[in-house]
């Protein structure tokens, strides 16, 4: 990780790990109404803040990627095909939140990030490890979700 950057990485890692990451299973796996609304304006109210942070610059910590940007990355990836449908984070469609829809079609398309993201078995497993959540361990077949569409990051 570029040092220079480090201070400010650890400062988005400590929001964005419980908050993003671990957020959307809170959401998914809590069995109380309350619980899971308290999970869901959280995980969205962060989601807002990387937003705002993405409007303003390329990348979650800075000018660089960084480990920050792959672990944000590994979550919204998975977020319009899986976790939406499975653990209820239906506020909006990622593809509807622009400077973070942007954000992952910008680092799905860096060379070899594509190759590591399979959508199907993202689905599959998803859908298959949670019988409470989906008895029926129906794979839904949508949403469609093109990552290789034009991005706008390189604005910054």
């Amino acid at each position: 990780a570029p040092q220079d950057l480090q201070p400010l990485m650890s400062k988005v890692d400590e929001w964005v790990q419980p908050n993003i990451n671990f957020g959307v299973y809170r959401c998914g796996l809590v069995i109380r109404q309350a619980a899971y609304e308290k999970a869901f304006d959280a995980l969205f109210e962060h989601l807002d803040k990387a937003e705002a942070i993405l409007s303003k610059q390329r990348y979650i910590a800075g000018d660089r990627i960084t480990l920050s940007d792959v672990r944000l990355f590994t979550t919204l990836v998975r977020f319009d095909p899986a976790y939406i449908q499975i653990f209820k984070t239906n506020r909006n469609m990622l593809r509807d939140i622009p400077n973070l829809w942007n954000y992952v079609l910008d680092i799905y398309q860096m060379p070899g990030v594509a190759e590591t993201v399979n959508l199907q078995h993202i689905k599959d497993h998803y859908m298959g490890s949670y019988p409470n959540i989906n008895p029926s361990c129906i794979v839904a077949k949508g949403p469609m979700v093109d990552y290789t569409s034009q991005h706008d990051r390189d604005r910054f």
